[in-house]
Parts: structure tokens; C-alpha cells; sequence
């Protein structure tokens, strides 16, 4: 499907992300969801069903709630709005595309941290750091940071993104600028973080982007997804250890223990993981939007 739609005369150019389809419709970007799963930036040959409308429906559903918070690319996911040479393809595209604006992109994934987990609790127990920062207290695996940290990374297309200071952040663009991401992006985590935990889940942690359009600044990309989200069950959370999950850290945790190098070529996942997975996002979509596929 994605060549079919590539050669469509309207579409300028297109491109394969880890999970996404990007399509360059002149001034907006169709984008497509698919059921790609991707772990330690490497793509796996295993097709999570529906995965795709989930994080788009999870997307659509905090873009059209933050919108007040920030700006963001988000136009419609109405396949009766798009123009009319997709039409054709409404079967595939509905509910796992949306249409954005286009926006020059802010190389930099903006992630926030309220909880110790993952790459940062092996970055602190190496070093004592986190993000580069130093961190004086002592902290066990799962803690809650007495205030969310900004902690952003380079932005790779293909290999691993690169953690860099805030430091570094800011000297790489105007310093107002990257002022705004950081204020927004914590301004955003904390406003997910109050409302999922009424709903009995945390969000640990997330990553957002930034796009520009003349001198306004959009979120763009996804929104609190389980690709892009630490999100755990506030029921089983306990404090030194990795809590239950409604993510990819399922993934994560059995190619930990399944053997591979992560240098090889990825290896199929078991039929039972696809299952866990794909219930473990089912169960968080309707969590969060109170919708079933």
C-alpha cells in the first residue's frame, strides 16, 4: 500500500519511519500508522495487530485535548476531509492516518521524566546522573523525581538518539526557543500525568516534538502514546521495582532475556508476545479514551 500511495501525483515525496508512513502533500503530511513495532531503534520483522489504531486514536485524542496548552499539527482524521485522490484508500487509512500540517522539525525528542526507569535508572546507577544532571539524593528504581525532569535527545532517523544535556539543548537553537520547549513540554507531562492517574495508570514517562511553521511553534509527531510513553499501573506500582506496564517495555523486557545481541538482525517475536502486546495496548486505549476497536 505504501508504493500505491507514493505514486499518487499529489504526493511530493514519502518516507518510512520506524512506525510511520510520512506522505508530503505540498502544505500538510498525511501520516499513517502502521503495526510496525520498533525496540532499541531497530525494527522488528513482527506485526503487532491494530497497533497502528491504537496510537493513532490515543494521538487524535490528546491532540484535540492539549490543544489549549500548545499548538499543535493535528487537522482531521476524517477520511471524508482528506483530498479526494486518497479516497480510494479509505479502507486502509481509516482510523490509523491523520492529516498535519507540515512543519520544519526541531531535530530533538523532548523527554520528560517524573519517574526513575529505563535508561535513565542505568544512567544513574553508572554515574550518580541522569540527562547529564547530577543527582544528589539517593534514589531506587521506579522513584518519583521530586520534580519532572526535561532530559531531551537527538533525533535519529535511523541508529540511536544521542542524550544531551539542556545545556547542549539550548546551545544548539535561540535560547527563547528552547525555553518554550521545556516549559511546554513539562507543562504537558505534568497535565497527562494528573489526569491518567484518576484514571489508575501513570505516565512515567514520555517524549514529544516540535515543529515550526513561520515563527509558530507546533507539537507534532504522536501524543502520550504506549510507543512513546512509560505507562504503569498505579495499582501494582511499588517503588524498586519495574511496575506492570500498558507498553513496549513488555518488548523490551523479553529481548533482555531472549538471548539476542540487539547487533544481529532482530529476531521474529513469539505468537504469545504479539498477544500480550497487542491486549496490553487494547487495554490502555480504552483506558485513556473510553473506546474499544
Amino acid at each position: 500500500m505504501y508504493n500505491e500511495i507514493s505514486q499518487l501525483p499529489l504526493v511530493q515525496q514519502s518516507r518510512q519511519g520506524k512506525v510511520r508512513d510520512i506522505y508530503d502533500l505540498g502544505e500538510t503530511l498525511l501520516i499513517v500508522s502502521t503495526d510496525r513495532i520498533s525496540a532499541f531503534d531497530i525494527v522488528f520483522p513482527t506485526l503487532i495487530p491494530d497497533k497502528g489504531k491504537i496510537l493513532n486514536a490515543i494521538s487524535v485524542y490528546f491532540f484535540n485535548t492539549t490543544k489549549d496548552i500548545v499548538p499543535n499539527h493535528f487537522i482531521t482524521a476524517d477520511i471524508s476531509e482528506y483530498p479526494v485522490e486518497l479516497q480510494r484508500f479509505g479502507e486502509y487509512l481509516e482510523e490509523r492516518s491523520m492529516l498535519v500540517k507540515k512543519t520544519r522539525v526541531i531535530p530533538f525528542e523532548c523527554i520528560v521524566r517524573g519517574y526513575i526507569s529505563g535508561s535513565a535508572w542505568k544512567e544513574y546507577k553508572k554515574s550518580n546522573t541522569i540527562g547529564g544532571m547530577l543527582i544528589a539524593e539517593e534514589m531506587q528504581e521506579s522513584q518519583k523525581f521530586p520534580h519532572p525532569l526535561f532530559t531531551p535527545s537527538t533525533k535519529a532517523e535511523k541508529g540511536h538518539d544521542e542524550n544531551i544535556s539542556y545545556r547542549e539543548f539550548m546551545s544548539r537553537m535561540d535560547e527563547p526557543l528552547a525555553v518554550y520547549i521545556k516549559d511546554k513540554s513539562l507543562e504537558l507531562y505534568s497535565y497527562a500525568h494528573d489526569l491518567l492517574l484518576k484514571k489508575g495508570i501513570i505516565l512515567a514517562d514520555t517524549k514529544f516534538e516540535f515543529g515550526t511553521i513561520s515563527s509558530e511553534v507546533l507539537l507534532i509527531d504522536e501524543l502520550f502514546t504506549p510507543d512513546s510513553s512509560r505507562l504503569w499501573s498505579l495499582e501494582d506500582y511499588e517503588m524498586g521495582k519495574s511496575p506492570k506496564s500498558y507498553d513496549k517495555q513488555f518488548i523490551r523486557d523479553y529481548l533482555e532475556n531472549s538471548g539476542w545481541d540487539k547487533q544481529s538482525p532482530p529476531p521474529p517475536l513469539p505468537e504469545e508476545v504479539i498477544e500480550q502486546t497487542r491486549q496490553k495496548y487494547l487495554t490502555i486505549l480504552k483506558i485513556i479514551t473510553g473506546k474499544e476497536l
